[in-house]
């Protein structure tokens, strides 16, 4: 009991930096209270050291002769762009009402309506990079709605803020592990669709070129789409201009062949999206660790 109830004031003292730069803008414009929270994070980029070591040893692997001036910059425009979207999950419902800020194009989304229309589902796999829940903001605008996979937080105060989020932008949320991977099979099947992101690391994965290096990768989303004949579509919300607008672009579906193959076209698809535009991937996920 006790145990529970200093694990509780531990939470909330680490939520607490969080919960005060949202209060302190909470009066302003969304547009400007999104700027305010990534110009926190990109400063907290840049002067936290546990935080810059992060990022440094993960832009070493793929930049190893960048400069340490280059590099600082990219983390801080890193911090920026992800204080932003973070700032956009916690206020997702009325994020995705700003129909304004997306421009859509690709095959992709012509490909998801086809197999809606024929009653079956699909899978969206993309990555931590831009703004991933402007991809189902676009995909409600069009009359759908997709659901999608949540890794659940230790923090019970940063869970319920962004879990709330991700609930606003589509239904139903699964979390990861046996229970939600079998509604997910359940979802799907029944003409469901599904967004993935697919960079994180999985240590039940296989080894597969990430950014040149090999990187552990779940095989989960082209297995599902290989079983149940799903298109597998790339999507990217990639932040355009001042950052307050997006070009949300559904790729061609992965042709299906077998699940390895398939995860290997889609890291490639998101490499090539990350080394045109590096800031906006989020550097810190340990991608390459134990591999």
């Amino acid at each position: 009991m006790l145990s529970t109830s200093l694990k509780s004031v531990l939470h909330y003292f680490r939520y607490f930096p969080l919960w005060s730069a949202l209060t302190a803008l909470r009066w302003r414009a969304f547009d400007l209270r999104s700027r305010g929270l990534g110009t926190t994070f990109g400063i907290l980029m840049r002067w936290f050291p546990p935080a810059r070591r992060r990022f440094a040893r993960e832009a070493k692997r793929i930049y190893p002769e960048m400069n340490r001036s280059a590099r600082t910059a990219l983390g801080q425009n890193m911090g920026r762009n992800m204080g932003r979207t973070l700032f956009e999950i916690y206020h997702d419902a009325e994020f995705q009402t700003q129909h304004h800020k997306f421009r859509v194009s690709g095959p992709g989304l012509a490909a998801l309506k086809e197999a809606h229309a024929a009653g079956k589902g699909a899978i969206i796999v993309s990555g931590h990079f831009g703004q991933w829940e402007a991809i189902r903001a676009v995909i409600k605008m069009h009359g759908l709605e997709s659901g999608a996979v949540y890794r659940p937080q230790k923090n019970s105060h940063y869970e319920r803020r962004i879990l709330a989020g991700i609930e606003a932008g589509g239904k139903p949320i699964f979390a990861t592990g046996r229970v939600g991977t079998k509604a997910l099979v359940r979802h799907v099947r029944d003409g469901g669709i599904v967004s993935i992101l697919l960079d994180e690391k999985y240590s039940e994965g296989v080894r597969l070129p990430f950014l040149g290096l090999d990187a552990l990768t779940s095989l989960s989303a082209a297995q599902l789409a290989l079983k149940y004949d799903l298109p597998m579509i790339p999507a990217y919300g990639i932040r355009i201009r001042d950052g307050n607008a997006f070009n949300v672009e559904f790729e061609a579906p992965i042709p299906h062949t077998d699940s390895t193959t398939m995860t290997r076209a889609f890291n490639d698809s998101l490499s090539a999206r990350i080394k045109a535009d590096p800031e906006q991937w989020y550097w810190m996920l340990r991608r390459w660790d134990g591999s």
